[in-house]
């Protein structure tokens, strides 16, 4: 049987341009399984259930599938050798299983899945650097972060909600 994958690497993120994508391949809402979780590795909940039932595997891209180049190349190789199930990314009918049995055909998805590998581990290492960055100018500005939050953000808005709320509540209750 055919089954969807789709993983965004966060709660916030959505997911719903892979949904549409993997319904308009035929799958219905059954069939797709779905990760909120970095693609850093392959210990995500609803991957492993996948891979106990896995004939064909559809997915949007293949950063989808991981962001870690050697990890990424290694589940490809558990799914199409051990497993002996197929793989078809959606827009790269190079890199279908389904197709290029052959061994030109073979190899030419090997080197088309090493290069997107790569790309979707570099934009991940892209993506850490630029957050890096941005958390060291923050600071040599003097805002100091934590989780995200800005203090000097956070701390006025707390003040102005519920301080200021407070006092008119208890200027309301002493009259």
């Amino acid at each position: 049987m055919e089954y969807g994958y789709a993983r965004v690497s966060t709660k916030e993120q959505n997911e719903e341009r892979q949904l549409i994508a993997l319904r308009a391949a035929g799958l219905h809402n059954h069939q797709i399984f779905l990760d909120k979780q970095s693609g850093k590795n392959f210990n995500r909940c609803q991957y492993q259930r996948l891979l106990r039932r896995l004939k064909t595997l559809i997915i949007k891209s293949i950063d989808r599938l991981g962001r870690n180049y050697h990890e990424i190349l290694e589940q490809w190789r558990i799914i199409t050798a051990e497993k002996q199930a197929a793989i078809v990314v959606l827009g790269m009918p190079l890199l279908d299983t389904h197709q290029n049995r052959d061994l030109t055909g073979t190899l030419i998805a090997d080197i088309v899945l090493q290069l997107l590998s790569y790309v979707a581990q570099t934009e991940r290492e892209f993506t850490r650097q630029r957050q890096a960055e941005g958390i060291s100018a923050a600071k040599a500005r003097g805002v100091q972060t934590q989780m995200g939050v800005s203090h000097q953000t956070f701390l006025p808005w707390v003040r102005e909600t519920f301080l200021i709320k407070m006092t008119k509540i208890e200027v309301f209750q002493k009259k």
